[in-house]
């Protein structure tokens, strides 16, 4: 196990955001937003969604399919709302927060060069550590035994890109959702598409990972395609590259990785928005603190927000993702 300790910096060290990073930040968080068809705060896909229009497309568009255009630019994703502005709780009773992360999920979480814990969800750590004001470690440990070491009272927090589940649920408490999964379609880059409807994939080849979420979706939405079920990513994304299918579907922080990485050959993009549909997609993911423990998930809560309104999750989201799920 490896632990790295987090120290607040003095106030005149804190990063502030400048007047156009701000402006920046709110443009793309709204244009994530719009995307992801998301309100801003608690963004969740409504449980109904008609057929026609799935969760991440837009009402009203001309029914022929739109012609190949080059893939949208970089997104960054924004689940606060700014006119739900929490209250900053009392944060006298939090002298130290002990998180809890996995081991090896890069870009996430990984072993830096120093040794030290690192990746996306470390760095949050230590913006929220710095927004409150205590220091904090961080401790490495396998995924599986997270949950049991947080109810052993051995960490406080776990930052370890947790999906928010009912199970879980009965287990630990959540925070506020800090970044989602989407489902994205992914195509040859001679045959992106801006916009995917149910409609435009009509006769078209999809291919999907049979017996998945992505693939339950699929059918309930888009009945018209012609499923290609598929038993892992690598043989999803090769039929891809191989032109065996027109388009596939899946999780879209993997495929990003896959589109950017030498793996696809620079032969593939995304084609048309996110889709956030919980009930397909999941509710989020969450730090996770012991049951009751209502002082630090609230001071989470507001420590995120700062460091979203801030913008330095936004700078965050950028040094990690170069092609953004959303």
């Amino acid at each position: 196990m490896k632990f790295v300790h987090f120290r607040p910096m003095a106030p005149s060290q804190q990063a502030k955001s400048s007047k156009s990073a701000r402006i920046l930040l709110a443009g793309l968080a709204v244009g994530a937003c719009l995307l992801a068809g998301l309100p801003g705060a608690d963004a969740q896909a409504p449980a109904q969604q008609p057929p026609a229009a799935p969760q991440g497309t837009q009402q009203g568009t001309p029914q022929a399919a739109p012609r190949a255009v080059q893939a949208a630019p970089q997104a960054v994703p924004g689940f606060w709302d700014p006119r739900r502005r929490p209250e900053r709780p009392d944060l006298s009773r939090l002298t130290v927060i002990r998180f809890l992360t996995e081991t090896d999920y890069p870009p996430f979480n990984f072993t830096g060069a120093d040794g030290n814990p690192a990746g996306f969800n470390v760095d949050l750590a230590r913006a929220l550590c710095e927004e409150i004001k205590v220091t904090c470690t961080v401790q490495m440990r396998r995924f599986e035994t997270l949950v049991d070491a947080l109810s052993s009272n051995r960490g406080d927090a776990i930052i370890a890109s947790m999906a928010v589940s009912p199970q879980l649920r009965a287990r630990v408490d959540f925070t506020d959702p800090y970044y989602r999964v989407p489902a994205r379609f992914a195509s040859r880059k001679d045959a992106v598409m801006p916009e995917i409807r149910p409609e435009y994939l009509e006769g078209k080849k999809v291919g999907v990972i049979a017996g998945s979420a992505h693939e339950a979706y699929l059918k309930a939405m888009f009945t018209d395609a012609e499923l290609h079920g598929y038993p892992n990513d690598d043989a999803l994304r090769s039929a891809l590259r191989k032109g065996e299918v027109d388009f596939i579907f899946g999780d879209a922080i993997s495929l990003a990785f896959w589109i950017n990485g030498t793996d696809s050959g620079d032969c593939c993009a995304f084609s048309g928005g996110p889709f956030v549909e919980s009930r397909f997609f999941g509710e989020g993911i969450g730090i996770a603190v012991r049951k009751g423990n209502d002082v630090l998930r609230q001071a989470l809560n507001w420590a995120l927000f700062r460091v979203w309104e801030k913008g330095r999750y936004t700078d965050l989201w950028l040094r990690y993702f170069s092609v953004s799920p959303f």
